[in-house]
């Protein structure tokens, strides 16, 4: 019971202390961007229909592929423990040369570069 009033407190003091540390060191001088109801750089009062680069939706299409291909693989090292892992082994690595030659196509065709 003592070592639970005393994580209880520690935890407590140490929540307040950086709280307010928080509120002494932060910076109160908000400028015009950060008034603005809008944070995201567009101008809210111009048109809504500017024309948005592809581009973002490709690096988006990507970054979420590689991000499923690193959830698939993490239940690897489970599977290691297993009586017969070659299997789990062989379609991770069929999974990752997948992806791999799909990135080097991706590269060789240009679609990763952002400025042409």
């Amino acid at each position: 019971m003592n070592t639970m009033m005393f994580m209880f407190s520690l935890s407590l003091t140490l929540s307040i202390a950086l709280t307010a540390l928080n509120f002494w060191l932060a910076q109160m001088t908000p400028d015009s961007e950060k008034l603005s109801p809008y944070e995201c750089g567009f101008d809210p009062l111009g048109s809504a229909r500017l024309p948005f680069s592809i581009r973002f939706f490709l690096v988006a299409i990507l970054f979420l592929l590689f991000d499923l291909e690193i959830a698939l693989l993490l239940p690897l090292p489970w599977a290691m423990q297993l009586d017969n892992p070659t299997t789990t082994l062989t379609w991770a690595s069929t999974l990752i040369i997948i992806l791999t030659l799909g990135l080097v196509y991706e590269w060789t065709q240009g679609g990763l570069e952002w400025a042409e």
